[in-house]
């Protein structure tokens, strides 16, 4: 059963965890459970779905009960009125606050071929992160000695196919546990020494929009990161002091 975040007349948002698809796509035709088939049952009721989230990401995933609402939610993704917080864990020791202001080109939806992009389709776009925790992880990887990693909140002004897993790829800082984008020694590493079933590490914290009846602001938040908090536990021992953090930034 999907843990609801908020529920009313028109718009429902549950906890999506990692691994399990938004709908049944073309490119998945084998995976029998998705979540806008299962909150349907659960609910009695059909419901839309208004944003996607990768199947590895867990967190708020927003639907709404009715068309009308879905398409006035729809408008405001599109015209950039949503604001959305992610978390993730990258591999290195990141600044504490940034912009990643990189176009990214559309992938092509093909099935074998979605790790190609479509040259001339690139798009504007800008992630802006800030930093939560850095750690030094005493497991050596390739040739360091430890493994530095970056707990990190991250604001993303669209919402691009991948568009953080591919930002933080560019700036050689990729998300842990990231199968396609990723450091894959970092991924061996973790899988070896933590868990074998290793997910990727981003979660949809939040998300604000206009609520489509009423007008007013309304935030749904997800606390609840199952795996992702695990994984964090694991490594805060590793945590760097304030004098630590100081001495890295030298």
């Amino acid at each position: 059963m999907l843990e609801i975040l908020y529920q009313d007349d028109f718009l429902v948002a549950v906890n999506k965890p990692s691994g399990l698809l938004v709908h049944r796509t073309e490119l998945a035709r084998g995976e029998m459970e998705a979540a806008v088939q299962l909150l349907r049952d659960q609910i009695g009721q059909r419901v839309y779905p208004v944003h996607r989230l990768d199947r590895g990401t867990s967190g708020v995933l927003l639907m709404t009960l009715d068309s009308e609402s879905a398409s006035q939610l729809g408008e405001q993704f599109m015209n950039r009125e949503v604001k959305k917080e992610y978390s993730t864990l990258v591999r290195g020791h990141i600044h504490d606050s940034g912009s990643i202001d990189y176009p990214l080109a559309k992938l092509n939806e093909e099935k074998g071929r979605s790790r190609f992009k479509i040259e001339g389709t690139e798009q504007e776009c800008v992630s802006h992160y800030e930093l939560i925790e850095k750690y030094t992880v005493p497991i050596p990887v390739s040739k360091y000695p430890s493994t530095r990693l970056s707990h990190i909140k991250v604001r993303p002004e669209q919402g691009r196919k991948h568009q953080i897993r591919r930002h933080f790829k560019h700036v050689f800082h990729p998300l842990i546990g990231d199968t396609r984008y990723g450091c894959r020694h970092c991924n061996h590493v973790f899988r070896e020494t933590y868990n074998p079933d290793l997910r990727l590490m981003l979660h949809s914290a939040s998300l604000t929009v206009t609520h489509p009846k009423s007008g007013d602001n309304l935030t749904i938040t997800s606390d609840n990161r199952g795996v992702f908090d695990d994984f964090l536990a694991f490594i805060e021992p590793y945590a760097l002091k304030h004098s630590d953090i100081a001495q890295d930034s030298n």
